[in-house]
C-alpha cells in the first residue's frame, strides 16, 4: 500500500513540476499547428502509443479530421497534414521513420519528447519537450535518484514521460475546446455508440 501511495505522489509532483516547465512558444507552436493542419495524423509505439490513441479520441471528439498512424483506416497522409509523433526516448525507430516519411510527403512534425535532440526531435518542425524518465537513462542516474530518495524504481522505464504526455495532451484538448468555443455535450454527440 505505501509503494502504491508513494509512487502516485511522485507521479503527481512530477506532473505539476511539467506543468511550470513548459515552454509557451512550444505549447502555442503545438496548438497552432492542429488549427492550422487539414487533418492530424497521430503515432507512438507502447504505451506512448496509447497516450496519441487518448489525444487522437478528444481530437476527433473535438471535430478534428485525425487518424493513428498503423491503423487500417488510416489514409495517406499529405502536405498541409501534421504529424504528431509522441516518444519519450526521442529514438523509436518506427516513429523516427515515419516521421522521416511524414516530412518528405510535406507535413508538418510535431515531436512530444523528452529529448529535443534526439533524432526524432532532429527530424521535426517543432517539439515540444515533457520531462520524463525514460528508458534510455543511465545506471549511474538511476543509482543517483535511489539514493537521494526518488524512488524511480517506483515509476519504471517511460512513466513519468507517459503520464505526463497524457496530462499536457488532455491540457491541449481542453485550450481547442475553449478557443473553438467547444462545449461537452458536442464532444459527447462524436463519442461511439457501439463499443
Amino acid at each position: 500500500m505505501e509503494d502504491v501511495k508513494r509512487a502516485m505522489r511522485i507521479i503527481a509532483r512530477h506532473a505539476l513540476k511539467t506543468s511550470k516547465e513548459l515552454n509557451r512558444t512550444q505549447v502555442e507552436g503545438f496548438i497552432d499547428s492542429i488549427l492550422n493542419s487539414r487533418r492530424v495524423f497521430i503515432m507512438g509505439a507502447g504505451r506512448s502509443g496509447l497516450v496519441a490513441k487518448a489525444f487522437a479520441m478528444r481530437l476527433m471528439h473535438i471535430g478534428f479530421d485525425t487518424y493513428v498512424v498503423g491503423e487500417t483506416v488510416t489514409p495517406a497522409l499529405k502536405k498541409g497534414d501534421v504529424f504528431v509523433a509522441v516518444s519519450g526516448s526521442g529514438e523509436t525507430s518506427s516513429v523516427v521513420n515515419a516521421a522521416k516519411i511524414a516530412k518528405k510527403v510535406g507535413a508538418k512534425i510535431v515531436a512530444i519528447t523528452s529529448f529535443p535532440k534526439s533524432s526524432l526531435g532532429k527530424v521535426s518542425h517543432l517539439v515540444v519537450e515533457i520531462p520524463g524518465r525514460t528508458k534510455t537513462e543511465s545506471m549511474t542516474d538511476f543509482l543517483h535518484r535511489e539514493i537521494v530518495g526518488e524512488y524511480a524504481s517506483l515509476t519504471p522505464l517511460g512513466t513519468l514521460f507517459e503520464v505526463g504526455a497524457l496530462i499536457f495532451l488532455d491540457g491541449v484538448v481542453a485550450s481547442l475546446m475553449r478557443k473553438l468555443g467547444k462545449k461537452e455535450e458536442e464532444l459527447r454527440e462524436r463519442h461511439a455508440t457501439i463499443e
